[in-house]
């Protein structure tokens, strides 16, 4: 069979990114003409994000046991996770920076005359749960699971990371036939996985339906209207942030960030539908892989960007604060202001896994300057589910540069796979067509 002939392009209805979009649409008409059915709908996404995350856990397990006994050099692995640390501090410190400095260009919140004292913090603790932020020593020994078990029970991505390095390194330390046997079993198995997910993405255009007809149903239209200028300065903020990255992109990898954007648009427009960046995750890394990026580098760097890599919620943040500063009629000195930028560093690591993550982040801060009452925290609920958009837009996309410029730092990147994946000379094929490809392969030889 000739090459050339043997992918058949789909017609445009088929695509998935076509389906989103009209999926989205359409969710957005039923959330506003017919809210009563658009609120019964809530558990359609939510069903959607259950089964994303059910599949997380041993999806990351494997991809990282394989990527690490792969490359075959526990100190490799060591600087592959020291390096990409370090670009998470230094790119959500940007992330902050340019969330701080909108807010004081366009002061979105400037003449709102909020008194604080009309407030409460009963509706945040209700979202919250009355959680708070682990402290340092605490958010370290939060990683390390009371079992194995409990770690893939609960869905806690740092621990599933730890216990699959420590895995991986096992492996690479026992060696011949054992290590071999276990790595072949670990790649069928994430055959296996892979394919579920793909039985589970055949709903994306369902739950992304569900999901815009219950935000648009539950917090209207009029919430985009009263909170016109701060969704402006979001949408600025994250514009500016999204330069700094195509610059980064540019200069250290060597591609366009909008090609890259083209080339993950679908996992972008599911993760702004549903609020959720785990509803992309597995797509996500399969796609990385697929254009070039080693696989104990995507295995590293997404999950743990997952907690370290909030770049959109950095931005939300600092806007936030500075925005509830101004609604609220406080007065905050350039001293102020970098004392919030020093409290947000380490608060915004805390983050993960705990309910209601950016009003206890919020709140933590505002605590901790003294000046911006705790109760102000409350305006934000109103806007936070279409502002959620924004951060996990910019978070995708925040993941796909950091896997990129991991790799290609560390030389682990197919530079001319790269290019071809993103610009479509070498087209992705979903997990289930891989599958049936190779299995037809199997057959006939």
């Amino acid at each position: 069979m000739n090459p050339k002939t043997a992918t058949v392009k789909k017609p445009f209805y088929q695509g998935l990114f076509f389906q989103i979009m009209v999926s989205i649409i359409g969710g957005i008409l039923v959330g506003y003409l017919w809210p009563t059915i658009g609120v019964t709908l809530k558990p359609v996404g939510d069903g959607f994000i259950k089964l994303i995350k059910m599949i997380i856990s041993p999806l990351v397990f494997g991809v990282v046991v394989v990527g690490i006994a792969k490359v075959g050099d526990i100190k490799s692995v060591g600087r592959i996770g020291g390096k990409t640390l370090l670009y998470f501090e230094v790119i959500t410190t940007f992330a902050l920076i340019i969330g701080m400095v909108v807010a004081n260009l366009f002061n979105p919140g400037a003449g709102m005359n909020i008194d604080p004292g009309t407030l409460t913090t009963e509706a945040v603790n209700n979202v919250t749960k009355s959680s708070t932020l682990p402290s340092g020593a605490q958010f370290f020994l939060n990683i390390i699971p009371d079992s194995a078990v409990s770690a893939f029970a609960n869905n806690t991505m740092l621990q599933v990371l730890l216990i699959s390095c420590f895995f991986g390194f096992a492996l690479i330390h026992v060696g011949g036939r054992t290590a071999e046997v276990v790595v072949d079993l670990l790649e069928h198995f994430n055959k296996v996985v892979f394919q579920i997910m793909s039985y589970i993405m055949k709903l994306t255009a369902i739950a992304t339906f569900g999901a815009m007809a219950f935000a648009v149903s539950q917090y209207g239209v009029t919430t985009l209207v009263s909170f016109g200028k701060l969704f402006v300065a979001m949408t600025i903020a994250c514009l500016a942030f999204l330069f700094v990255l195509a610059i980064i992109t540019r200069i250290f990898v060597g591609i366009s960030l909008w090609k890259l954007i083209l080339y993950i648009r679908e996992e972008i427009i599911l993760a702004f539908a549903t609020g959720s960046t785990e509803a992309a995750m597995p797509q996500l890394m399969n796609k990385f892989e697929h254009a070039g990026c080693n696989r104990a580098v995507v295995g590293l760097v997404v999950p743990t960007g997952y907690s370290f890599n909030l770049d959109g919620a950095s931005i939300y943040l600092s806007l936030a604060l500075i925005f509830l500063a101004q609604a609220t009629g406080v007065e905050l000195s350039l001293v102020e202001q970098l004392m919030i930028l020093g409290v947000l560093l380490l608060t915004s690591k805390g983050m993960a896994g705990i309910p209601g993550s950016a009003f206890v982040a919020l709140s933590a801060t505002a605590a901790a300057t003294g000046s911006i009452s705790m109760a102000a925290v409350a305006l934000m609920l109103a806007p936070d589910r279409f502002m959620g958009n924004y951060r996990t837009t910019v978070n995708i996309i925040g993941y796909a540069v950091a896997t990129f410029v991991i790799a290609r730092w560390e030389g682990l990147l197919d530079h001319n796979r790269a290019k071809s994946a993103l610009d479509g000379s070498l087209p992705y094929i979903s997990v289930e067509n891989n599958v049936l490809a190779a299995n037809k392969q199997q057959l006939n030889a």
